[in-house]
Formats: structure tokens, C-alpha cells, sequence
């Protein structure tokens, strides 16, 4: 049987897509296994789908000053010969990797050892995660048709992001019982990622009288953001942490989405053809490359975008209440798109050209 390695962690946006791959893989005749943190939401996330899994020390790689700066340099080198060693003792085909910071020892481990190696980017520009592990890339596959600019000639390939086949088959019914709304009123999902967006979190507090005056409201907050003196004041309202089984059901159960705007959140917003608000993290707390995603996506009309740090609750729910008032023609865009989930296919016929043979 053929074997492939996947990694990448750190967030759940590092972990969905490969966990997408899972049944084409399968499929193709490939037995996995997966690298990732000791503990990180990867570890949680690809256990449960009961794939084999092996953590190694993980160190995060700062553009800014931090103390930790001085001890995560011996964490990555640490996990380097731990992933080294894993990589011998499995013998893989190939590796995939998605990012995130775990994923720099693995490819470059994969590379000192001769194992071809496939990095995916879904952002528009290459994080500094897969900057350094596409050094020992075989091939790198995007998601942006911009990004092939930043990347090698030789190895970048377009694919697209590869969206998980469960999220097509969600219900509205069920989305509704689980979160104990009636559908009476237009639902609202709010997707601030599995770490959660204290901004977001506030905007949308802050305006919560009149949003539940229109919406029935599902609220997914992140780890530790829940405020539990919202429970019960507001019928229509509910708010969890993480969602990770049931949400295909909560995305077919919503009408009109507020999310950040990370590389595979706003994909499965296409995919599904969901309109929708975008709150990009700004350049202040990142890199920018959730500005640049947004700003993709508003110029080919699939989104309305807010800027966190210029516009107030109030511009939120304005552009809300625009996207929701016009959702046919954010739909129309979106469908007319018309890309699907070919990326499965693109990065499956990728590994298979480059595989050990």
C-alpha cells in the first residue's frame, strides 16, 4: 500500500483541508498518517477521524521581538530530528503539508531524507511557515491565482482549496434542532475561527438587540469566548465555542454568514455559495494576508467587506443588512464561479505524479 504523510496544525484553517483529502486519499489506495503538535487543535481534530497520529515539538517563528523568540529556535531543531526519525521509521511516498508552524521541520526533514514533499498556500501570499519549508518542496500548490507570483516557477501549481465533502451535505432542519431555533427568522452565522476574535466578538455584542430583532443568531465564538451573561437574554441567540461535526448542518441552516476572512473559511463560503460580511484581521495583528483574501473576494462580488479597525458595530450591521437584502445577487456571483471542489482531485493527481515510485 502507499503511504503518505500529512501535516500541518496550529489552527483548525491548517488542518480542515487536509482532513478533505482523508476519503480521496483512501480512495486512491493510500494508508496515512499524520504530523502534528503535541497538543495543538490538529491533534483533537485528526484523532477523531481515527487516523494515525504522531505529535513532535513545536516551536512558533515570530516576525516581532519575544522572549520566547530565544527558546522556540530549540524547539524547532528538536522537532526536526523528532519528525527525522518518524519519516524514517514510516518509509511514506510523500508528505503533504498544509502550513503552520509544525509543518517547517516536517518538510524539511522529508527533504534531507530524499521523500517528496507537497506544500498547499491558501493565503495570498506564502506565510512565513511555508517561505521556509518550501525550500524543500517538490511542489507548491495555491489557491489564488495572484499567488503564483511568489512562488517558483517550477514548483507552484494552481489548484485551488480542497473543501471537505461533509460540509455539502448538511440540513437545515438539523442545523435549526441542534442550535434550538425555530427558522421563523433569516439565521445568522458567525464564524470567528477555532481561536476565536475578540473584535468581532465585541462588534457583535454590542449590537445584538437589533441584530435578534431580525436574525435567529448562531454564534461561534472560539476557545474561552463565550459570555455567559448572554445565555437566555435574547431568544434566537446561541453561541458555542467550536463547531466542528455538526457544521455542515449550521452552514445549509444559515442564510446570510460574518466571518473573518482566513483563505479556506471564505473558500467554504463559495463553495457553499453563502453571502456573506467579511472582518479581515487587520495588518495591525497580522501579516495582511486576510486583507488581501477579503479584498480578492469583494472585487469578484462574492463579499462585503469591513474594515475592523476603521468602521464601528453600527457599519457591521449595515453591511449586513446590505448583503442580506441583495443575498441573490452574492449568490449569483458565487455560482456562476462555478469551481466546486475540483481541488481534491488537483492535489490528489499531484501527489500521485510525484510520489516514490
Amino acid at each position: 500500500m502507499k503511504k503518505i504523510v500529512l501535516t500541518g496544525g496550529g489552527t483548525a484553517g491548517h488542518v480542515t483541508p487536509n482532513l478533505a483529502l482523508v476519503p480521496a486519499l483512501k480512495e486512491a489506495g493510500y494508508e496515512i498518517a499524520y504530523i502534528g503538535s503535541y497538543t495543538g487543535i490538529e491533534k483533537e481534530l485528526v484523532e477523531k477521524e481515527g487516523i494515525e497520529y504522531h505529535g513532535i515539538s513545536s516551536g512558533k517563528l515570530r516576525r516581532y521581538f519575544d522572549v520566547k523568540n530565544f527558546s522556540d529556535p530549540f524547539k524547532v531543531l528538536k522537532g526536526y530530528g523528532e519528525a527525522k526519525k518518524l519519516l524514517k521509521e514510516m518509509n511514506p511516498d510523500i508528505v503533504f503539508s498544509k502550513g503552520g508552524y509544525v509543518s517547517v521541520p516536517v518538510v524539511l526533514a522529508a527533504h534531507s531524507l530524499h521523500i517528496p514533499a507537497v506544500i498547499h498556500e491558501s493565503d495570498m501570499t506564502p506565510g512565513l511557515a511555508n517561505k521556509l519549508a518550501g525550500r524543500g518542496a517538490t511542489a507548491f500548490c495555491c489557491n489564488f491565482p495572484e499567488t503564483m507570483q511568489y512562488l517558483p516557477a517550477d514548483k507552484a501549481v494552481l489548484t485551488g482549496t480542497p473543501i471537505r465533502q461533509q460540509l455539502f451535505d448538511g440540513s437545515r432542519s438539523r442545523g435549526l434542532a441542534f442550535a434550538g431555533l425555530t427558522g421563523e427568522k433569516p439565521v445568522l452565522l458567525i464564524i470567528c475561527g477555532s481561536l476565536g476574535s475578540v473584535s468581532v466578538n465585541t462588534m457583535i455584542r454590542e449590537i445584538l438587540p437589533k441584530l435578534t430583532e431580525k436574525f435567529d443568531i448562531i454564534h461561534l465564538t472560539g476557545k474561552g469566548n463565550l459570555d455567559e451573561s448572554l445565555v437566555g437574554k435574547y431568544a434566537g441567540y446561541k453561541q458555542f465555542e467550536y463547531i466542528n461535526e455538526q457544521l455542515p448542518d449550521l452552514f445549509a441552516a444559515a442564510d446570510v454568514v460574518i466571518s473573518r476572512a482566513g483563505a479556506n473559511a471564505i473558500c467554504e463560503l463559495l463553495a457553499l455559495a453563502k453571502p456573506n460580511v467579511l472582518v479581515p484581521l487587520p495588518a495591525s495583528a497580522s501579516r495582511g494576508d486576510q486583507l488581501l483574501n477579503a479584498a480578492s473576494f469583494e472585487k469578484q462580488g462574492f463579499s462585503l467587506v469591513i474594515d475592523q479597525d476603521e468602521k464601528t458595530a453600527e457599519d457591521l450591521y449595515n453591511a449586513l443588512t446590505e448583503v442580506y437584502d441583495h443575498r441573490e445577487r452574492y449568490v449569483k456571483a458565487m455560482k456562476d464561479f462555478g469551481e466546486g471542489n475540483g481541488a481534491i482531485a488537483k492535489i490528489v493527481g499531484i501527489l500521485e505524479k510525484y510520489r516514490k515510485k
